[in-house]
């Protein structure tokens, strides 16, 4: 009988271990702007990417400031445009990129805010690139069918595209009273392009080195640093923990991330959507698993958002508070997502930060000497 007693207690335990709610403490909470929507865009790579500098803004001068991202977004069109075309339509053109494309954006054009480039028309609300993206790629495909037929200058037919739909480049403007132009905008931030890195880690090429990882966005063949997963795991933690926000680029194809629960965790049994309720328990997910799960496209760069926070749940388990910028009725959490550690591991494609919020050792293994 006390044997029975005893594996009904061990039953009930175990059954309502795994069952508890979710319960979080905050560790820490940067300063970060607030959700905004992308709209129907696949230009999460600027939001995010944006998000990001302006809390480097806060950061660095105190200031506050909603920067534009259909300005990056106009100039990058204009990139992925020569790109295409240079190529000989042999590479992607679409409405996706990465946050090294923000900042090389901003190095060549500088930035401004919001209020002064919305890349919305009169009267529109919400962000919609389908149409813009569709001409565009009807401009190159045309001009490359039969270049000496093209009626026109294609270069030309571009911009013009970008004017109408996102509207004309912006070459000076006042802000708070002080004139301005993007560049001396830019210099105002005290943001400096080139303090900002890519770092990621994959088996397939040699830790401690440097490499252009071959993913469908990468377009303009950005170049990121390979290091141990515990090595990146370990900057995001001492970047959060010293006043660094990160942006992220990762996978959210998995059922087990979810906007409407604001969770994303990886559970044992991967398909159990009941994690996003219950704490259960999470795959250990090592670097082979990792690399075997980007090898075989279950994980892909499908979204970038901004990391801002740290947390524990009740049991001590570290989540990351994940800016994002899909605001709708269905959204929950208020637009933030608490990302377990395991989910980090195993989906996160890459992070950028500023090159002081990279540990020092980690620093000096990948010979960072950025001025």
């Amino acid at each position: 009988m006390k044997n029975i007693s005893a594996l009904y207690i061990l039953l009930f335990v175990s059954f309502f271990g795994f069952s508890q709610d979710y319960q979080f403490k905050t560790i820490v909470d940067l300063d970060a702007t607030d959700v905004i929507s992308q709209g129907s865009t696949g230009t999460c790579w600027s939001f995010s990417a944006s998000s990001f500098l302006e809390s480097e803004i806060i950061r660095l001068t105190g200031k506050q400031i909603d920067l534009s991202e259909m300005y990056s977004v106009r100039q990058t069109y204009s990139d992925k445009a020569w790109n295409y075309v240079m190529r000989q339509g042999k590479a992607q053109f679409s409405q996706g990129g990465l946050a090294h494309d923000v900042i090389n954006s901003i190095s060549k054009n500088g930035i401004v805010p919001n209020n002064v480039f919305s890349g919305l028309k009169k009267n529109e609300e919400k962000h919609n690139h389908s149409k813009l993206a569709d001409s565009i790629k009807t401009i190159l495909t045309t001009y490359l069918k039969d270049e000496k037929k093209y009626d026109g200058n294609w270069k030309t037919d571009v911009e013009n595209t970008l004017d109408y739909y996102l509207g004309d480049k912006v070459i000076s403007f006042n802000y708070e009273g002080v004139k301005y132009t993007p560049q001396s905008f830019l210099e105002m931030t005290k943001i400096n392009p080139k303090d900002y890195v890519t770092i990621t880690s994959f088996t397939h090429q040699p830790y401690y080195t440097n490499f252009i990882l071959n993913i469908p966005d990468n377009f303009s063949n950005g170049s990121f640093y390979n290091v141990p997963l515990n090595d990146l795991m370990s900057t995001v933690d001492y970047a959060l923990k010293n006043g660094f926000t990160i942006e992220l680029d990762c996978d959210v194809s998995e059922k087990t991330f979810s906007s409407k629960h604001g969770i994303a965790v990886v559970p044992d049994d991967k398909d159990n959507i009941n994690a996003l309720v219950n704490i259960m328990p999470e795959k250990k997910i090592t670097p082979e698993y990792r690399q075997q799960e980007f090898e075989n496209f279950n994980t892909t760069d499908d979204h970038l958002m901004h990391i801002v926070g740290l947390l524990k749940d009740q049991n001590g388990n570290t989540f990351y508070k994940v800016k994002n910028s899909w605001v709708n009725k269905n959204v929950g959490n208020e637009g933030f997502i608490n990302m377990s550690e395991a989910y980090m591991k195993h989906k996160a494609i890459s992070i950028m930060v500023h090159k002081d919020a990279i540990p020092e050792a980690i620093k000096a293994k990948i010979n960072l000497t950025l001025n």
